[in-house]
């Protein structure tokens, strides 16, 4: 209700990712280069049959009449998985610019509340014969308990397939109005919080006046006032202002095993080296800006973190991210210094006895960081507390993934901006590499490129430092030129 209430044009409450395909290759495509090697059809087919582990990405959102209740999750009648999985092709051979750009347009339109709320485009056309996957699913459909993000179920640990489950959905009849209205008379009779869940968050119909609830309807409804009235930062900072309706999308992609010799070298955490470059990569990107560091000493930042130490399964992940706040000294020259004061900030979440280990994130079944980031966003969405830039870090497998057959080559997590926050900053591991994802509102930073090219040299930086090299390395964090880069 909180993600749904608290959308507007501007922002738009949907997390998106872009997922690079390596097609395998057939004996047909060894005879004619040309032959496509990317089967649209079978892929459609493999969305269609992993559609049964997840009930709610055929259901769309129903208001009840009166608004007696909550909205509803419904099955779709008219329920088509074509008008979901979209085919798109970029012009032979395809840039990453191309496929930033269009993906940046496609996050920037609201999903059509009439129908499920998700969107994948098949992009083919890309140099090197990859397809791109763009997904696109609102903060409403996954909680990580009874809904996962469909990435995860689309990646499977090896090439080949496995067993189809059968699926015996058909299209319902369509539900009337009246019995949405029962169904809802029912709920708020025989359930004490529904009554004043409902009462709260309805805006104070006659529910709300059954003696005695007046207090637990207020505690019932801080998350959706949370959503609802998130207020942009009171002073204006680059990081901060009035969001447009557009959204560039910038990605970036480094090795693993340079943060981990970075690590070994000063101590920390992979992911406070992560912190660091981007507190580099921000203050570089101020001083391109002219501006005065003595107004922007310090960005404060949110970086949702798993909370629990026990075995994790997909059933688990929507109570398994909160939120932490840590203070990017952007004022400070030193990326020496930076990486120890962003790590010191994360001392007390790192003693914790219910911190969950990098290692056990990355071996979740699926490919988990995809409902971790929906997840992060969510924790990031509800935050009470004052931030200007999130940044989620997740994790994910060191082994290959697999979609019907083709290799997962990227993945870049993309986040959505909360209202007044122009930038959003997604990471994830995987097989060896870093990906990262910036968001930008494309009105207020056009130059959100610049961005992601000093992240680059920030963490070039600190492989001087690890190294003791005296000049910058040309290896490193890189902005994603094309995709046979």
């Amino acid at each position: 209700m909180a993600f749904l209430d608290g959308e507007t044009l501007s922002v738009p409450h949907q997390v998106a990712s872009i997922e690079l395909i390596e097609p395998k290759r057939s004996s047909r495509q060894s005879e004619d280069p040309k032959a496509e090697g990317f089967d649209y059809g079978a892929f459609l087919q493999h969305v269609e049959d992993r559609l049964a582990f997840v009930p709610r990405y055929r259901q769309r959102v129903r208001v009840v009449p009166g608004r007696l209740a909550y909205p509803v999750w419904a099955d779709d009648d008219r329920f088509d998985l074509t008008y979901h999985v979209r085919r798109s092709a970029l012009p032979r051979p395809g840039s990453m610019d191309q496929l930033l750009d269009l993906a940046g347009r496609i996050v920037s339109r609201p999903l059509d509340r009439s129908r499920p709320l998700w969107e994948l485009y098949v992009i083919e056309g890309l140099a090197g014969d990859r397809v791109a996957l763009v997904t696109k699913t609102h903060q409403a459909l996954v909680d990580g308990a009874e809904t996962v993000d469909l990435v995860q179920l689309l990646l499977d640990d090896r090439p080949e397939v496995g067993p189809v489950v059968p699926d015996l959905w058909e299209p319902p009849e369509p539900q009337s109005s009246a019995r949405l209205v029962a169904g809802a008379v029912v709920d708020a009779v025989t359930s004490v919080s529904g009554l004043t869940d409902t009462a709260r968050s309805l805006g104070g119909f006659a529910l709300g006046r059954v003696t005695g609830v007046a207090k637990d309807v207020q505690n019932a409804g801080a998350g959706i006032a949370r959503v609802v009235t998130r207020r942009a930062p009171e002073r204006p900072t680059p990081l901060s202002g009035a969001l447009s309706q557009q959204r560039l999308v910038v990605t970036l992609q480094a090795d693993l095993a340079d943060f981990r010799r970075i690590r070994d070298s000063h101590g920390g955490t992979v992911n406070d080296v992560i912190l660091a470059a981007v507190t580099g990569g921000l203050r570089a990107w101020l001083m391109t800006r002219q501006e005065s560091l003595a107004g922007v000493r310090q960005v404060p930042a949110l970086v949702p973190v798993s909370v629990i130490d026990e075995e994790l399964d997909p059933t688990q992940l929507g109570s398994a991210v909160a939120p932490h706040f840590v203070v990017l000294p952007v004022a400070e020259p030193s990326p020496v210094v930076r990486l120890h004061q962003v790590s010191y900030s994360f001392e007390e979440h790192q003693a914790n006895a219910r911190t969950v280990s990098a290692q056990r994130l990355a071996g979740i079944s699926g490919f988990a960081p995809a409902t971790f980031h929906m997840v992060g966003s969510r924790v990031a969405a509800e935050s009470e507390h004052d931030y200007l830039l999130s940044v989620c870090n997740v994790p994910g497998p060191q082994e290959p993934r697999y979609a019907a057959g083709s290799r997962l080559v990227a993945s870049y997590p993309i986040h959505p901006l909360a209202e007044g926050h122009t930038l959003a900053i997604g990471v994830t591991s995987y097989d060896g590499q870093v990906f990262f994802a910036i968001t930008a509102d494309r009105d207020l930073v056009p130059d959100a490129s610049l961005v992601g090219q000093c992240i680059g040299e920030a963490l070039d930086e600190l492989l001087d430092t690890a190294s003791g090299r005296r000049f910058r390395a040309p290896r490193g964090l890189r902005v994603v030129k094309s995709s046979g880069e």
